[in-house]
């Protein structure tokens, strides 16, 4: 993953409470290079240059601003779909087939509200096709990553916000 340029991949999110209910499915777009990132998905934007993180509620026609920070309470799509388990995780491989491989991951910080991520590996491509996130709560968040390509044209220009192309939206720093 991290000796690909730039990648824009289509994802969809399908959040289930402990019953098993969903409570949302959306799809979206991210588009990766380097730090910077750009997430397209039903009703919010978010907009990173690798400085500032912009974050649209389209709804509320409102852009929250803040300043990016690496750590390890910081889930970015880069760490999504790298090996960002490598400090923060014991895991270990749960299942093989022809195609998917699965990992469990373990957080070593049990305060986290996560108690468990389940990665499944395209072995083929080397990449992640899905991740699941299991909160304490009993909720269930489901990743599906599709039609990724690694090999994608993606100007720095998408990672930055534009209020140009946003008339009317309030801006709220938190910088």
């Amino acid at each position: 993953f991290k000796t690909f340029k730039a990648i824009q991949s289509k994802f969809t999110l399908k959040a289930e409470n402990g019953l098993g209910k969903v409570l949302t499915n959306k799809t979206g777009t991210v588009y990766m290079k380097g730090s910077k990132y750009r997430v397209n998905v039903t009703g919010q934007e978010i907009f990173c240059d690798g400085n500032t993180v912009w974050t649209l509620d389209k709804a509320a026609k409102e852009v929250t601003v803040s300043k990016y920070e690496v750590g390890s309470n910081t889930i970015t799509p880069q760490k999504m779909l790298t090996n960002f388990y490598d400090k923060d995780f014991l895991y270990r491989l749960v299942s093989e087939a022809k195609v998917l491989q699965e990992i469990e991951l373990t957080p070593i910080d049990k305060s986290k509200p996560f108690h468990k991520v389940v990665v499944s590996i395209n072995k083929a491509t080397q990449t992640i096709s899905s991740t699941k996130v299991f909160e304490k709560t009993g909720n269930k968040y489901t990743y599906t990553v599709s039609g990724m390509n690694t090999n994608a044209t993606v100007t720095d220009a998408q990672f930055v916000f534009d209020a140009k192309k946003y008339p009317g939206f309030e801006v709220v720093d938190l910088r």
